[in-house]
């Protein structure tokens, strides 16, 4: 008699139906859980990232390619300067880690550097804690843990977490290393590429904290990250160091605040299914059956944002105008109810949203026909 199916496997069995017959799952990275921490609201985008659906294949299927990712070329400039730092057992990195996070550690020479390979991304996993846990064993060292493997759990699913570098110090407290590829001019970078790395690196934290959690005594995660990237239209790296603690608290209440991956799928009509292979009316259909949140932000964030932006206007909805907006207006969510309520057509004037529309009306009319006079 076979064992009873546990919940952790039925659900993984129901996330596998959900991605189609022999469609391998996608993993979430660090990038997709700071932009899916960003708008929890959206069901569709937690269920089709708990699931591993690819949603680039998705987008292209239902006739909404996405322009969202990075080029090739960018890529593999990233991946030529992340070699470079990282040279000679990662002296220019933990340099710049000493330089920057720690100047009052002895400076970093001789050290370690653990070998972290393993099998999967659960034996990576295992692996990247064991070295942490040996480092802490060894203080007045410096270690270097290049590309670890950690864990998350979100909504009941793990998330594998790759960052480009974990720095143990001589206290044993631990550090996040962020290293891109957009240049620091005169020792700022644009502060939206900042922004979006700090997010990311919230959630390496907080993978982090979940590895340290498990340790007695559990050793410190720091807060401060260091962002390493060419300086000025060199290839030479420089760094900075970047405060997230905002970042994480943010991301570590949206994280915890997401619906149940179950409890969205349960939700489904049965037989629900996002192969890109399925007929479009077919796919489009399942994809409606997810409620969205789309925003404008959306579009530097996830794939199907085309897709999701030609139904919120069609739908006439203020989402598509941005979250301010839609935060003003209200109970107004439709262009059709602010257009009517503008008009004095429908509304209550008690409200401060109408009487605001409203009121913008009346001067905009008395701008046009002072205008025309």
């Amino acid at each position: 008699m076979p064992p009873p199916r546990t919940r952790g496997t039925a659900l993984r069995q129901r996330l596998a139906d959900l991605r189609g017959p022999d469609v391998p799952a996608k993993a979430l990275d660090a990038r997709a859980l700071a932009a899916l921490a960003a708008n929890p609201g959206c069901s569709r985008r937690a269920l089709l990232d708990g699931a591993g659906v690819n949603k680039a294949a998705l987008a292209d299927a239902l006739g909404s390619p996405s322009a969202f990712g990075q080029s090739q070329f960018a890529l593999t400039r990233g991946n030529a300067f992340e070699a470079k730092v990282k040279a000679d057992g990662g002296a220019d990195l933990l340099r710049l880690v000493h330089e920057k996070l720690d100047p009052r550690a002895q400076p970093p020479t001789g050290a370690s550097v653990p070998d972290l390979s393993a099998i999967g991304p659960e034996g990576r996993t295992a692996r990247t804690a064991l070295a942490l846990r040996e480092a802490g064993q060894a203080p007045g060292t410096w270690t270097l843990l290049d590309h670890p493997m950690l864990a998350l759990d979100v909504a009941d699913s793990p998330a594998f977490l790759e960052p480009d570098a974990v720095v143990v110090h001589p206290d044993g407290s631990w550090s996040v290393v962020e290293i891109k590829s957009f240049p620091l001019l005169d020792g700022s970078a644009d502060p939206a590429k900042v922004g979006a790395a700090a997010r990311q690196a919230a959630v390496y934290v907080l993978a982090l904290e979940a590895v340290a959690a498990r340790l007695d005594p559990a050793p410190r995660v720091r807060h401060r990250v260091l962002l390493v990237c060419p300086k000025d239209f060199s290839n030479l790296p420089a760094a900075s160091a970047v405060d997230i603690r905002k970042q994480r608290a943010v991301t570590h209440r949206q994280l915890a605040r997401l619906t149940r991956i179950e409890e969205i799928a349960d939700a489904l009509p049965d037989g629900t299914c996002f192969s890109p292979a399925l007929p479009p009316e077919q796919l489009t259909a399942a994809v409606e059956a997810v409620p969205a949140a789309y925003a404008p932000e959306c579009l530097a964030a996830c794939e199907l944002a085309f897709h999701c932006r030609g139904r919120s206007r069609a739908a006439g909805t203020v989402t598509a105008l941005g979250r301010t907006v839609r935060a003003e207006l209200g109970g107004l969510t439709t262009v059709g109810d602010v257009l009517a309520a503008a008009r004095g057509e429908a509304g209550d004037p008690d409200d401060p949203a109408v009487a605001a529309l409203r009121r913008a009306a009346r001067l905009r009319e008395e701008a046009l026909g002072a205008m025309c006079r």
